[in-house]
């Protein structure tokens, strides 16, 4: 039922399709099934050999696009960083600032990255798959196309003259239909025109009664072919489709590379799912969230402004210069000593505010936090300090209270 089915369709298409004169901008005329229309299903082979080329050309320059962004930040970077480690700023909003140079670092070796990926990476897999799957011929062309060329033709050259004798038959056809058409007209003209002879009348029947009987000879002819065509178009039709088939297998397979290819790349190129890049404007956006008026106030203060160690006027005795002997290292040592007044035990202290040390020799603390003050006040207004974890170092004396 099914391949009768099939018949009747091939039979319909057959005999609504025009004639080829009527140009191939007819759909029948393009259909896959007339002869020589495969060769755009062949053509496809050597479409993605070329697709291949575009694609890897096309990321090559956007990996020149990463490598050039990289370079400018980079250059970028360096041009900025002496001006703003020069710049006015200080405290909580210098680091802000500097952390966008630092990032913009990062950042540009990310890119260059991004750049190498595209090259190396999904280029290189590009061109391996593209040489792994097209084989070219010596004298041009693919041998993957060709075969499929030589199918497609072997399954189409009898289907082909098959079509060429319908095609042959059907001329005839209608040409012998036209001809019995004028016929049909004449005598329709001559019957009852008294200017007409009876004699030639009946010599216009005559001719309209061969052209009838020629008209119907033709037809069976035509009739035949057809059936005959009509008979052969499903063995034609699994033949092309089988081929066709095999052609739809190797495109699957590349459509599903390319796919991955394309998949690849979008990894290298979304920065928006990329853990240092997440990591960089995390730890921007922290810094900038850790500016603190306050802190860099308070810092401005002590460090330049009246919470600075002063050495206030005070009054002094009167002490004589100690004579020491040149290369006694001794003496010297406890010269230093006696000149600062050694606390047994020392007192205890509690911070004002806080203090972070700027040397490796003095102390780090936090406001409220306590400690032993076990030397007095210099004459630069530090102090000397423990910890309760035994370390020792100086600290502003201004910045603490005796408990």
């Amino acid at each position: 039922m099914e391949r009768t089915d099939t018949q009747r369709e091939v039979r319909e298409v057959i005999m609504s399709s025009p004639p080829p004169e009527n140009g191939p901008e007819d759909a029948n005329h393009q259909s896959f099934w007339m002869p020589g229309n495969y060769q755009r299903t062949v053509k496809r082979t050597e479409d993605s050999f070329q697709v291949c080329n575009d694609i890897v050309a096309c990321f090559q320059e956007r990996a020149r696009v990463e490598r050039q962004y990289a370079q400018q930040l980079s250059e970028w970077t360096n041009k900025w960083k002496p001006i703003v480690d020069a710049s006015p700023l200080y405290g909580s909003l210098l680091r802000a600032w500097q952390c966008f140079l630092s990032s913009a670092d990062r950042l540009s070796t990310l890119h260059a990255s991004i750049c190498r990926s595209l090259v190396s990476e999904d280029g290189d897999r590009v061109r391996t798959w593209q040489k792994e799957t097209f084989h070219k011929k010596i004298f041009g062309g693919f041998r993957e196309s060709q075969d499929f060329d030589t199918g497609f033709a072997r399954a189409q050259k009898p289907w082909a003259k098959r079509l060429k004798k319908l095609e042959k038959a059907k001329a005839a056809f209608h040409k012998a239909s036209r001809k019995e058409h004028v016929a049909r007209e004449r005598e329709a003209h001559a019957q009852g025109n008294p200017d007409i002879a009876i004699e030639k009348q009946r010599k216009i029947q005559e001719e309209r009664e061969l052209a009838q009987q020629e008209t119907e000879k033709v037809r069976a002819r035509y009739e035949k072919v057809l059936e005959e065509v009509t008979r052969y178009a499903p063995r034609y039709m699994e033949e092309m489709e089988s081929i066709f088939d095999q052609s739809q297998e190797e495109e699957r397979k590349r459509i599903s590379f390319l796919k991955q290819a394309f998949l690849s790349i979008h990894r290298h190129l979304d920065v928006t799912n990329n853990e240092s890049v997440k990591a960089v404007y995390n730890e921007l956006h922290n810094t900038l969230m850790s500016i603190n008026e306050q802190e860099d106030l308070r810092w401005w203060k002590n460090t330049h402004g009246p919470g600075m160690p002063t050495d206030w006027p005070q009054f002094k005795e009167w002490v004589p210069d100690k004579k020491q002997k040149k290369g006694k290292k001794e003496v010297e040592h406890k010269a230093v000593i006696m000149e600062r007044s050694v606390m047994i035990g020392g007192v205890r202290v509690r911070a004002l505010y806080d203090y972070v040390g700027q040397e490796p020799d003095e102390l780090s603390f936090k406001a409220g936090e306590e400690f032993l003050k076990i030397e007095d006040e210099d004459d630069q207004g530090w102090c000397r300090g423990m910890m309760d974890g035994g370390r020792e170092g100086l600290y502003p004396a201004n910045y603490v209270e005796v408990v």
